[in-house]
């Protein structure tokens, strides 16, 4: 299991490498961040203002989350999809621009809105079961589902990116890829989400300490110092999205072809992805 774990944690430092030699991957991230803040604003200001959800989860109300979800998952599926793209041409040894992954991600969106109403339908029915008025055990099995999901629709987006099939093939083809290359897919997800939960605990912890400080002075320092923490922990969710991006289309990489690109020499990618 340690040296599961090794090989896993070598796959995520090889990825962070590719990040810091080409930080133009950082911007899919950011635009996917601005796009979903756009949409959230753009369904909850109606809403607050209509009061959809003021008599509770009804027809209207579901209606309503289910647009929510489609249309922000099409925008972060779609950036996710220019940001493998634009990876997988950097790890052949390309040097992908900004256009090259929106024109690689343009020309699978017909799959990629057909992915985004699945993961929609699939986001209300796990949101259901999650809902605080169900008891513990129906709860419980909706966060369970929720990361069995997300596990198996990992590599979703590479496929999507890669290969000219329709949603429902992809979905099947990463759960195959899954089974195949189960250790390093849930260690190396979990390794990325668990690292860089501790860093922003870390930061938003150091955040509100020196605020309190600042606030004993002006509350405008306070304030000051509190925004400048805000957006350091942003930024650390765009590193971390980047940084899955580009590790899943490495895994992916290696589990359907076996080659091993420059930037990768030395991670053992062989033995890795051995089939199980």
């Amino acid at each position: 299991m340690f040296e599961k774990f090794s090989r896993s944690w070598g796959l995520v430092k090889a990825s962070a490498a590719v990040l810091r030699s080409d930080k133009e991957l950082m911007l899919f991230p950011v635009i996917s961040t601005l796009a979903t803040l756009a949409v959230l604003a753009t369904f909850a200001i109606p809403a607050f203002a209509w009061r959809v959800f003021d008599g509770g989860i009804d027809a209207v109300g579901v209606v309503w989350a289910f647009l929510f979800y489609f249309c922000q998952y099409s925008v972060i599926i779609f950036f996710n999809c220019a940001l493998v793209g634009a990876a997988m041409i950097r790890l052949d040894g390309g040097d992908p621009t900004l256009s090259d992954g929106l024109a690689i991600a343009k020309s699978r969106l017909g799959a990629i809105l057909g992915y985004a109403a699945i993961a929609a339908t699939v986001g209300v029915l796990l949101q259901s079961l999650k809902n605080r008025d169900n008891n513990f055990l129906v709860r419980l099995l909706g966060s369970g589902l929720g990361i069995a999901w997300t596990l198996a629709t990992f590599l979703v987006v590479p496929v999507l990116v890669s290969q000219d099939v329709g949603p429902v093939e992809a979905l099947k083809k990463s759960v195959a890829l899954l089974k195949r290359t189960w250790g390093e897919n849930a260690i190396g997800t979990v390794g990325i989400g668990a690292a860089f939960g501790l860093i922003t605990f870390a930061a938003v912890a150091l955040g509100l300490l020196l605020a309190f400080a600042a606030a004993q002075v002006s509350l405008v320092l306070a304030l000051i110092v509190a925004g400048l923490f805000v957006v350091g922990v942003l930024l650390l969710g765009v590193y971390q999205s980047a940084l899955s991006g580009i590790y899943s289309a490495a895994l992916y990489r290696y589990a359907t072809d076996g080659a091993t690109p420059p930037a990768f020499q030395g991670v053992q990618l062989e033995r890795a992805f051995a089939p199980k």
